[in-house]
């Protein structure tokens, strides 16, 4: 352990299914910006910065650094946050690492994406060159060509080229060592978790062969093309990337199965544990109903976020007087991120829409159930 952690920021409901974003070399987390945010509608999504690029201490890495090196920093970060298995996606460098992990330690990755990487990157030749270049004359010559490299068709980001002049010289070499030392060629059939390989069409650093490699050899990988997209494909095209991972990383909504596993997330297992105990063959259907219709296509539907559902949640039960299943929503609500003071912020909108006395029959179902929640503890 180093004592020391990559800076991340994380996005999404606590309770959702982690998601790690990793970026490519040169970059910050901000490749992900205008990706993010959506992803982080369905999962708790935690992207991180490379070692002495955006906010991450630079004596992270050594020079003669390797990839396996950078997934052990990865993986230092997932048990921080007590996350034991997520799912991941990185672009080049970022996708090097989510490959690794997929390979060594697949017990904690569920499922991969791979943007705009490879299983080798040219051979050591070049990464080697660009290592002695850096360590020699500083990042500036590299900056300068870095929108050609990066992005096709006149697209520019400069956001992303300046955190590129702030990055680390030497943790900017010795990720060019890892680069140098990177080849999972022979290792790619080990590869379990289902997994998405989505090249830039317009990629000449991994270009669509690179990521054709990938998903050839990966049992079950899906391969996935987009047009006019360069290197860094989520900054240049990211509704394309992001319509990509959804479909990989959210299963069909519609199912039971699916839905079964966003009511445990959302009620908790003890209440759904119950609920299936008291199940009959007189209410199986009706069960399956709530699961495949209620959580398997409402609740999943990206266009509001479990904290938004619950708030809509907790005035609907206010409204028609369910106080039942609004000890259990405010109790959902916990999980999906809100405070007890937003909970209480709610109810009192209710009183002016729905009623003082319903309201007031919410707030004392509402305080029994957060003062449950105090004395357990939680």
């Amino acid at each position: 352990m180093t004592g020391k952690l990559l800076n991340h920021r994380i996005e999404g409901a606590a309770s959702a299914p982690p998601l790690l974003l990793g970026p490519s070399l040169g970059t910050s987390y901000a490749l992900w910006d205008r990706i993010a945010p959506e992803l982080a509608i369905t999962h708790r999504v935690v992207r991180w910065d490379l070692p002495g690029h955006g906010r991450s201490p630079a004596d992270l890495v050594r020079p003669g650094a390797t990839v396996a090196d950078l997934a052990a920093l990865v993986l230092e970060l997932a048990d921080a946050l007590g996350v034991e298995r997520f799912a991941y996606a990185g672009v080049s460098l970022g996708g090097a690492v989510g490959l690794h992990l997929a390979v060594h330690h697949p017990e904690r990755v569920t499922s991969l994406a791979a943007i705009c990487s490879s299983a080798h990157f040219n051979g050591a030749r070049p990464w080697r060159e660009r290592a002695e270049l850096v360590r020699r004359e500083g990042l500036e010559p590299l900056v300068k060509t870095a929108n050609d490299r990066w992005f096709s068709g006149g697209f520019t980001a400069p956001e992303l080229i300046r955190d590129h002049a702030r990055a680390d010289p030497e943790a900017y070499a010795a990720c060019c060592d890892a680069l140098a030392a990177f080849d999972l060629s022979d290792r790619l059939p080990e590869i379990t978790a289902p997994t998405l390989a989505l090249a830039g069409r317009d990629d000449p650093a991994t270009p669509p062969a690179h990521l054709r490699q990938i998903a050839d050899a990966v049992p079950g990988a899906a391969l996935a093309e987009i047009p006019g997209a360069s290197h860094l494909a989520p900054a240049q095209c990211p509704e394309a990337v992001l319509t990509a991972l959804r479909a990989h990383f959210v299963p069909a909504a519609g199912g039971a199965r699916w839905g079964m596993a966003v009511r445990r997330e959302v009620l908790g297992d003890a209440h759904v544990d119950r609920a299936q105990a008291r199940q009959t063959p007189f209410t199986a259907r009706f069960q399956e109903f709530i699961s495949r219709y209620a959580w398997g296509e409402i609740w999943t539907d990206p266009t509001l976020t479990r904290r938004e559902r619950s708030m809509v949640t907790l005035t609907a039960l206010v409204a028609h007087g369910h106080h039942e299943e609004l000890a259990m929503h405010v109790r959902a609500a916990r999980r999906n991120g809100l405070t007890p003071e937003e909970i209480g912020a709610v109810l009192l909108q209710t009183a002016v829409y729905c009623g003082v006395p319903a309201a007031n029959s919410a707030f004392a179902v509402a305080q029994r159930v957060l003062a449950e929640e105090t004395d357990d503890g939680s």
